[in-house]
């Protein structure tokens, strides 16, 4: 799948298949992490199942409005208790494949929304 959307000030997800992720020449084949404009491919080897919110306290540095997290090819819910970590901070959270998530990241930058996601690759 291809995303071809320009927005000159936020960073873009070109393409997502199973094994990879593309961000302008990047390309990332591990969990990654983002905001509109930093990339970070250091994100805590971890399943799904064992994500609480200390894990996204970079990205809550930022401020985001909403953090998406992209689950791999199919979604997969995480613990409820980061949902609700998340609700009390004020910061919404979507859950989705990580097709739809970058899809949604980008809508959300283009419109200069302050949104952050994580994304997972082929889980």
């Amino acid at each position: 799948m291809k995303f071809t959307r320009e927005t000159p000030a936020t960073l873009t997800i070109h393409s997502v298949s199973d094994h990879e992720i593309r961000i302008g020449d990047a390309v990332y084949r591990n969990p990654i992490a983002l905001t509109i404009d930093a990339v970070s491919d250091d994100w805590p080897a971890k399943v799904l199942a064992d994500l609480v919110a200390d894990d996204f306290s970079r990205l809550l540095n930022d401020n985001p409005e909403i953090i998406v997290l992209g689950t791999g090819k199919e979604i997969q819910f995480p613990p409820r208790e980061l949902v609700f970590a998340m609700a009390r901070r004020g910061v919404g959270f979507e859950v989705m494949d990580t097709r739809a998530a970058a899809r949604t990241f980008n809508v959300l930058a283009g419109e200069d929304r302050r949104v952050a996601a994580v994304l997972y690759i082929g889980i």
